[in-house]
């Protein structure tokens, strides 16, 4: 029975991606930028339910413009991010040429970067500096790669200097899978090291009492500081986020 319910779950996962391309295929050309935004977090929010994954939040994004800073578990972690509230994310270049999931990630504001190549993070900055002098909600994982989950690997700053250029604030971001019922981090939708795609999406589709939380910090402009400094303190500020329980009065469905 067991077997029986997670082949369930993967025929409706693949249904609901086939339904998000040809959203993005049929009706995103006609749509504005909010409307494209909404479509993205309804989908999100869809896909966590598909995946039996209940999302809970804590705080709120703040008004565009912004940067927003998360830690990196998962390749559910865009997901999550955007059941909570949409915004765009910096992302390496070869998920542009991923079958399908190219296509949503191009399709929901997606800026792509080479991140070996110190030249091209100058060119993504600035992009970012137009997209966030234009009003928009951006997302980098500053780690670089995943993490285990347990711990935070150093933020790298370089990408912070998009907002000390546009002159905009920051918002740190903790991201953790855990049991809903006991609090206790859970590591099914891990993704790191030398752990497959097909193996962590497997164990998710396997998991039971599966939460992703999302905690919000409080945005706060450069004041000075220097992008190495910033990416210190904002990873002080995501390590302390991850750590207290979430309150119940702020979970949702």
């Amino acid at each position: 029975m067991r077997l029986f319910r997670v082949l369930a779950k993967l025929l409706h996962l693949l249904l609901h991606i086939a339904t998000g391309w040809w959203t993005i295929r049929r009706h995103f050309p006609q749509m504005d930028n909010a409307e494209r935004g909404g479509q993205v977090q309804a989908w999100s929010q869809q896909l966590l339910r598909v995946l039996g994954i209940r999302l809970r939040v804590s705080g709120a994004p703040s008004q565009g413009p912004l940067l927003l800073v998360a830690n990196h578990i998962s390749w559910l972690d865009i997901a999550v991010i955007h059941a909570a509230g949409y915004c765009r994310f910096v992302s390496k270049a070869d998920v542009k040429h991923w079958p399908v999931v190219g296509t949503l990630a191009t399709a929901s504001g997606t800026l792509y970067i080479e991140r070996e190549s110190r030249r091209d993070a100058m060119r993504v900055v600035h992009h970012m500096v137009e997209s966030l002098r234009a009003g928009d909600v951006i997302a980098v994982f500053p780690e670089g790669t995943t993490g285990d989950g347990r711990s935070l690997l150093p933020f790298h700053a370089n990408l912070l200097q998009a907002a000390i250029s546009a002159n905009v604030p920051v918002q740190p971001l903790a991201l953790r899978f855990v049991d809903v019922h006991t609090g206790a981090l859970h590591f099914a939708p891990s993704f790191v090291g030398d752990e497959t795609l097909l193996g962590s999406l497997w164990r998710t589709l396997s998991a039971a009492n599966l939460g992703a939380d999302v905690l919000y910090g409080t945005a706060e402009h450069a004041q000075g500081r220097d992008r190495r400094t910033w990416a210190q303190d904002l990873h002080a500020q995501v390590q302390a986020l991850r750590n207290p329980p979430l309150p119940a009065s702020s979970a949702t469905e």
